[in-house]
């Protein structure tokens, strides 16, 4: 009889700690704030994305709906759809670069088009929560990276471009999965495909600079899995790549192993989900 691969607990206890440290702060924020609203289920109401309550003194909402999220299965699917994209994009620029971006800029474009489309655009009122929205996020800059080198997958006879891949992800989830947000998570697709296209790279500071704060506070030395952003002189997570015999180039990352999706949330107080 032919035989299938078993679950095993040692491999996934090696993978979480084998996890970057921001990647690991993230993951952990989302689940305690999970936890968290179980007592205290005002939390969800004070951090989603809802258009009519977003001004310039419930800022908050931008950075925090991405870390709150309905229940645990929403949560849980969230976790296991971002961690290995965002393991991934840590693991390619680095602890202080992934902490600025999904913190700041990684939030508020993507929830600040969202609202605006839905006030003004849509004269509608749909609040959203969840990181489903930077899964598509990760999705949308990792297809345009494979479709550099591969611009093209076939279905019989038809050749479709791979960076439309998140698209029609986003697509196919809005139609099998109820209460999701299609404007979200193409909000959070958009932005992704600004990052790689280096359109919006100017939103991380100089290379020089944060090299320069990396070395005044030791980060490196310092931090438990903090991956360097100077990879030229330290190398991912403070290890220079080994040499090879076609010219020394450095080890390359894996395609991401998991696409899953996230969830966002309904109209007035009821939840919708940005995914299953």
């Amino acid at each position: 009889m032919p035989s299938f691969p078993q679950f095993n607990p040692l491999r996934i206890r090696s993978y979480v700690l084998r996890l970057p440290l921001c990647t690991r702060v993230l993951l952990t924020i989302i689940v305690a704030l999970w936890v968290a609203t179980i007592p205290f289920a005002w939390l969800r109401e004070w951090a989603s994305l809802e258009p009519d309550k977003v001004n310039f003194g419930t800022m908050h909402r931008l950075n925090l709906f991405p870390l709150i999220h309905l229940g645990f299965f929403h949560m849980i699917f969230n976790i296991i759809a971002l961690a290995p994209l965002l393991e991934r994009f840590e693991s390619e620029f680095g602890t202080l670069v992934t902490l600025l971006l999904f913190t700041g800029p990684f939030g508020t474009l993507p929830g600040g088009i969202y609202t605006l489309l839905e006030k003004f655009i849509l004269r509608s009122n749909t609040t959203v929560m969840g990181a489903s929205i930077w899964v598509f996020l990760l999705l949308a800059s990792e297809a345009m990276k494979t479709h550099k080198a591969n611009p093209h997958f076939s279905i019989g006879p038809y050749k479709i471009p791979t960076w439309t891949t998140p698209l029609i992800l986003i697509l196919l989830t809005s139609i099998l999965v109820p209460n999701v947000s299609l404007i979200g998570h193409l909000c959070g697709a958009g932005i992704g495909y600004l990052w790689a296209t280096n359109t919006i790279k100017f939103l991380v500071p100089p290379e020089k600079l944060l090299r320069w704060l990396e070395a005044k506070l030791n980060l490196l030395g310092r931090l438990p899995h903090y991956v360097s952003v100077d990879q030229k002189t330290y190398g991912r997570y403070g290890v220079l790549p080994s040499s090879t015999a076609s010219g020394g180039a450095g080890p390359t990352s894996p395609l991401p192993r998991s696409a899953a999706t996230g969830t966002l949330t309904g109209t007035g107080k009821e939840g919708v989900r940005l995914g299953p």
